[in-house]
Parts: C-alpha cells; sequence; structure tokens
C-alpha cells in the first residue's frame, strides 16, 4: 500500500495542453524520472509512493506547472533541468531561474534565461566590462553573449559589435582550404554567423554585416587595434595561446565591452602549447570588473541527449 498520495490540478486547459506536451511526451518523460507511480485523468495528476518519491514528483510537477503559467511553453529539457536542481536539494521557483526577456528574435521569439547559471552569466554581462564565460557545448554561452552584443547595440550601448575567433581546429590546417584568409576563415566563423542570423534574421544581420556595424574577423586581425564603443565577443577561446589573450584583452578601448567564451575541455592547440583560457583564470580571478562564469553540464539547453553525452564524457575522463 502506498505511503503517501497527492493531487494536482491544472486549472486552465490550455496550459494543460501545453504541460502534457505533444501526443502527451512531456508527462511521458515525467513518469520515466520519477519513481512515484503518477497518473493523469483529464487535468487532474494523481501521485502514489513513499512519501519521498511522491514529496520529490510533487516539487517537480508544481514547479513544471510554473514554467507553464509564466512561459506558456514547456519542453523535455525544461523538465531534465528542474529535475537535476531538485535531485541536488533546491527547490526552484521560475522566477528565481528566468530573468525576464533579453531581446525578441526578428522571428517574435522571446529569448530568457533558461537555467540559474544563464541567468548568473547574464547578470555578469550586464554588471562587468570582461566576463569570461566557460562551460561545456550547449550551455548558451556563445549564444548568449551574440544576443546580449545585439541587445547592447538596440539600446545604443555600443556603436558596433566585434565577433571574434582563433583560426584553430581540431586537425584542420588554413593552408589546404581555397581562397584568401577571410574565405579561409569563414566556415570556422559559422556559429557566430548562425546565431546572428537567428536573433536579427539574415537581411538585417547582412546589412549590419556590410555596414561595418557588425564585424566578425579571426583572432590574429585584432592585433594592433584598440577598440571602443563596441562590444567585442572571443568565442572558442580555449584555443588561443596566452599571449594571443593578452594580446586580444589589451585591445579593450573606452565604451567597450568584452566576452570570451570557451570549453576548457576541448582544447584543440597543438600539444606543445598551452591554453590562454586556462592560465587566465590564475592571473585575473581577483581583478575587479572581471567576472569568471562557469556553466556545467547542468546548464546544457540542447538535446537531452546532449547532456547525457556530455555527463557519459565526463565519467569516462
Amino acid at each position: 500500500m502506498a505511503d503517501k498520495e497527492a493531487k494536482v490540478v491544472i486549472q486552465d486547459n490550455q496550459q494543460a495542453a501545453i504541460f502534457f506536451g505533444t501526443g502527451d511526451e512531456n508527462f511521458r518523460f515525467l513518469t520515466e524520472i520519477c519513481s512515484a507511480d503518477i497518473v493523469a485523468r483529464g487535468s487532474e495528476i494523481y501521485i502514489r509512493g513513499d512519501k519521498k518519491e511522491v514529496d520529490y514528483a510533487l516539487d517537480l510537477i508544481n514547479s513544471l506547472v510554473g514554467i507553464v503559467e509564466n512561459e506558456q511553453s514547456l519542453n523535455i529539457n525544461d523538465i531534465t533541468y528542474i529535475s537535476s536542481l531538485l535531485t541536488k536539494g533546491d527547490k526552484p521557483k521560475h522566477q528565481d531561474i528566468v530573468s525576464g526577456t533579453i531581446i525578441t528574435t526578428a522571428r517574435g521569439r522571446a529569448i530568457k534565461a533558461r537555467t540559474v547559471g544563464q541567468k548568473r552569466y547574464i547578470q555578469a554581462i550586464l554588471r562587468d566590462d570582461v566576463v569570461f564565460g566557460i562551460g561545456p557545448a550547449g550551455t548558451g554561452k556563445t549564444y548568449l553573449s551574440v544576443v546580449m552584443a545585439v541587445r547592447a547595440l538596440r539600446n545604443k550601448e555600443v556603436e558596433r559589435i566585434i565577433l571574434v575567433r582563433p583560426a584553430v581546429e581540431a586537425g584542420e590546417k588554413l593552408g589546404f582550404l581555397p581562397g584568401d584568409l577571410i574565405e579561409k576563415v569563414n566556415p570556422y566563423l559559422r556559429p557566430l554567423y548562425d546565431g546572428l542570423f537567428d536573433i536579427l534574421g539574415v537581411e538585417v544581420a547582412q546589412r549590419y554585416l556590410e555596414k561595418n556595424v557588425i564585424e566578425i574577423a579571426p583572432l590574429a586581425y585584432m592585433r594592433g587595434r584598440t577598440l571602443n564603443n563596441a562590444f567585442i565577443i572571443l568565442d572558442e577561446a580555449q584555443n588561443t595561446t596566452p599571449p594571443q589573450m593578452k594580446m586580444f584583452l589589451t585591445r579593450l578601448g573606452f565604451g567597450s565591452q568584452m566576452v570570451i567564451t570557451g570549453d576548457i575541455t576541448q582544447v584543440d592547440l597543438p600539444r606543445d602549447d598551452h591554453s590562454g583560457l586556462i592560465e587566465i583564470q590564475n592571473i585575473l580571478s581577483q581583478v575587479k570588473g572581471i567576472s569568471f562564469e562557469y556553466l556545467t553540464n547542468e546548464d546544457v539547453v540542447r538535446h537531452p541527449l546532449v547532456q547525457r553525452i556530455v555527463n557519459a564524457y565526463e565519467a569516462y575522463e
């Protein structure tokens, strides 16, 4: 016989449909990750099991209902994330996670923080002139930095956006690619273009690129420049050497802001070279106006399998 029973009623039919998901996919996933028995009758959800199992399922369902009420949306990523917080002993409220709409994309999609780590990252960018966002793939560190750059441009806080990447990738040699240097590095800068196109729309992004309001360049092109009134992003910073990192950071001019992103577990530099991103944590960790924000596999907001892949690699290594 069950030790405890509980019941959750979703009053709004439209919100109930969002909660259960297309083809009940959200609800099926919920029942898979909870040890308690969970059944639904219409918009009423019944939970049975021992006290600990029921309390966990009840906290999870109530948190998810809060997301539906605030966002009018819910997906498996949300369920996975809230579940991971509860497993650690946290009882998150939706308003403690999201930071409100940062910007709205060209297609009308509101972009918000989806995790506590992402919220801290956004708050750091709003607060400090130089922010390092360090974490694995799928945590939103690059995309959110581009979002914040576009926000600053729209608010006239900066006059231009400069997106920078080192031209180093695993097993690739630029010399074997056709074209001049810009044509050779363009494939490496593609993720930055993709983020811009998603946020601004292709036409607006192309117009900004043509007018040099947005500049995308390889790291080598930063030497000797002083960048004023700009929002500057260095992506894939784990592939900078210590001298390159120093060179980049000293480009900061008046009225400018820098965000440096990278994954220190995926360094593609030659074996004898040290990563500037790894070294810089020891050099600048105590400098006022600079913050280091660490995103983890709990902040992964891609397909749930990405999070499992990251977890599997961490366990293996």
